[in-house]
């Protein structure tokens, strides 16, 4: 691990360029996204003060080093904003394409795999044992044993685990203050780690929090860097916005994928716009197809039975 002068994280190898990974002087190492971003190297923020660990006010220092970096920030390019985003990966049990609500599949902080809900589901009729269906370690009996599970996933540098981390700082979850400042951060890693919902989440904490001064050109460009790597989400967002702002090419392109990608709500977006004359009757037809295209791969009688059984198994959006 080494420390970026400019995001001002500890980062592994793979994610610096040689040159930047020899340079002997912290001071100066930018890791490959900020280099590709154009990020400078700006002073490093004041630490967080560890007493502010039992309440959410302590967050001032982080908030103010992170107006420094996002200053830095560059508008995403089109032909960045526009490709073909990358898929979940499959279930590693069923091998299906795995919903992209958050209810639909389930962490697992024992091997860092991410199960859908029909095959927890299923594993749970099955056995009475509550280990893992993949690893078949035995499941946390406290909130202490789960979150040292945790935390020796986020030594290891898995984004999901550092996302979820965050989640729980910032909801005060399973014996952790709430504390944003430590949320976000963590969001930040996980985020440059890959995992797309931790820069949405960042995005939704610019438009919506009272901890932060709301910033909605931040907000956008986290939704932005969401809805490249995937989060459907952000993606239909970014089209939200685009349409309040009279850009209607560009929010019927951020539908169009979004819908491709499971979200109903684009899908209905893509309607509207086809009925109001924005969008062709060719637009609303491909994007029905795919979106439906979409749900076929998603669907298993496995999962049907989780989703009637638990509300929380649901794992279609509506």
């Amino acid at each position: 691990m080494k420390f970026c002068a400019a995001c001002h994280q500890d980062l592994p190898k793979d994610k610096f360029s040689k040159k930047q990974w020899k340079l002997g002087a912290e001071c100066q190492r930018r890791c490959t996204s900020c280099v590709h971003n154009n990020r400078e190297v700006v002073q490093s923020p004041p630490a967080i003060n560890n007493e502010s660990d039992n309440n959410h006010t302590g967050t001032v220092s982080l908030f103010d080093s992170m107006s420094i970096i996002d200053n830095n920030i560059l508008p995403l390019s089109d032909e960045e904003l526009f490709k073909q985003p990358p898929r979940l990966e499959d279930c590693p049990i069923c091998f299906l394409c795995m919903p992209v609500l958050g209810s639909g599949h389930t962490y697992q902080e024992c091997c860092g795999k991410v199960i859908c809900s029909g095959c927890m589901y299923a594993h749970e009729e099955l056995t009475v044992d509550q280990l893992c269906p993949f690893c078949r370690a035995p499941a946390p009996d406290t909130d202490k044993e789960l979150i040292e599970g945790y935390k020796k996933r986020v030594e290891l540098n898995d984004a999901v685990a550092i996302y979820n981390m965050g989640s729980f700082y910032a909801h005060g979850q399973y014996g952790l203050p709430q504390n944003m400042a430590k949320a976000l951060k963590l969001w930040h890693k996980a985020g440059e780690l890959g995992h797309a919902k931790s820069y949405h989440n960042i995005g939704n904490t610019y438009l919506n929090s009272t901890v932060v001064e709301k910033d909605m050109k931040k907000a956008r460009y986290y939704w932005g860097l969401a809805a490249i790597r995937g989060d459907v989400m952000a993606r239909h967002n970014l089209g939200v916005s685009e349409e309040s702002s009279g850009n209607m090419d560009r929010a019927l392109k951020h539908f169009m994928i979004a819908a491709m990608g499971g979200q109903s709500d684009s899908l209905s977006a893509v309607k509207e716009m086809f009925m109001d004359g924005h969008a062709t009757k060719d637009d609303y037809a491909t994007a029905l197809r795919y979106h439906q295209a979409y749900l076929d791969e998603i669907r298993s009688d496995q999962r049907d039975k989780a989703a009637a059984d638990d509300e929380n198994c649901k794992y279609l959006l509506d």
